[in-house]
């Protein structure tokens, strides 16, 4: 009786304990069904630097740092930061659009790091309070490290993104995988890549012969230049096949400074200004009215403006109006089907959701206009 008596004493006590740890074998997630089909809350991924990170399976919220707030703003996920890495709220302006288009979604977020004047630095502590689920960024690795590290939240870098070029479209689409939304990345890609076709392909039969010669002046890199900056073999002019007085130039690349005397030589007949430069111009024709007479396109005013394709790193929707903007100037022919204004807020509503961004801009004084240097 007492044999019987503890046998079934020790088959409740096993039987307790087979509850008591759930029944979970080895390598089973805690509390997952018997059948496995929990899904995981976390992932592994490569982030466009090489690091391998592990971030939630389901982002819900994210600080954005360096070129990244623009991406996030593209992808229609402004509304998920918690945190913004940037320039000072009071010194957003329209030419800045991703900013500006956010300015009140985001104007009471913390500041969480800043790229200002390309001084980088971010925040940590801040970063912490705000307890984002990842950090996104567009720094080098050691940096991107750094910052996990000293915040113990995943960091996924992207690259910074060459206008119009192959590394963007990467960037969106692993910026678009973390955060759960990857057919807005291939949205946002087709959307550039058809402007770029449409620009292409209404220029591409116009004879060398009929294209006139054209410079990007007034070149915003590393802050504000005056006409001697310009945009060397110009990535909107390649796009329009537009006759660009610098592609012979192949030493040449970007935003660079050259000698005054190089664009006499250069002559051309139409300068295209960056809106924040155009005031350095108008001080240096003050000084030096003579330069200006030497050129074509100061004699038969040619000359224009429009918004920064740069300002705060590249923008995107600026820089395809700012293609359309050029087109319908130099080739009115093959662009006289097209409502430059209606154009121009499509493609803002697209990226910003903003259908009359155009006049933002305009009431800024950073229209897209023909423009007077001194008393011409």
């Amino acid at each position: 009786m007492k044999k019987t008596a503890l046998l079934i004493l020790v088959v409740i006590l096993t039987f307790s304990l087979i509850a008591g740890c759930g029944g979970s074998s080895p390598g089973e997630p805690t509390g997952s069904d018997p059948e496995g089909t929990a899904e995981a809350t976390t992932r592994m991924i490569t982030d466009l630097v090489g690091r391998e990170v592990e971030i939630p399976a389901k982002v819900e919220s994210f600080v954005p740092l360096a070129n990244t707030p623009r991406m996030i703003t593209y992808l229609g996920l402004a509304d998920k930061a918690v945190g913004i890495g940037g320039m000072d709220a009071e010194n957003i302006t329209p030419v800045t659009a991703y900013a500006y288009a956010n300015k009140d979604l985001w104007a009471d977020l913390p500041v969480v790091g800043t790229d200002a004047a390309g001084a980088t630095d971010y925040y940590p502590e801040e970063i912490i309070r705000v307890n984002p689920d990842v950090i996104l960024c567009s720094y080098a690795p050691d940096l991107a490290d750094e910052i996990q590290t000293k915040t113990g939240i995943p960091v996924v870098s992207v690259p910074l993104g060459t206008l119009f070029g192959e590394d963007y479209e990467q960037a969106l689409r692993l910026l678009a995988d973390v955060c759960n939304v990857p057919e807005k990345a291939e949205e946002v890609i087709t959307f550039i890549n058809d402007c770029l076709q449409d620009l292409r392909t209404r220029t591409a039969d116009v004879p060398d012969e009929d294209k006139p010669t054209v410079l990007g002046a007034a070149a915003t890199f590393k802050g504000s230049h005056g006409i001697e900056g310009v945009y060397a073999n110009y990535e909107i002019f390649k796009i329009l096949h537009a006759n660009d007085v610098t592609k012979d130039s192949t030493a040449l690349i970007d935003g660079v400074l050259v000698d005054k005397e190089q664009i006499i030589g250069w002559n051309p007949e139409y300068i295209f200004f960056d809106y924040t430069g155009l005031a350095l111009v108008q001080e240096d024709f003050k000084k030096n009215p003579d330069f200006y007479a030497h050129l074509q396109a100061f004699q038969n005013g040619k000359l224009y403006q429009y918004p920064n394709a740069t300002s705060y790193y590249s923008n995107v929707e600026i820089p395809l109006v700012n293609s359309y903007y050029i087109g319908s100037i130099i080739f009115p022919e093959q662009f006289k089907d097209l409502v430059f204004a209606d154009k121009a807020n499509e493609i803002f509503a697209f990226f910003l959701g903003d259908d009359d961004y155009l006049s933002k801009l305009e009431n800024f004084g950073a229209s897209y206009s023909a423009v007077t240097i001194g008393e011409n």
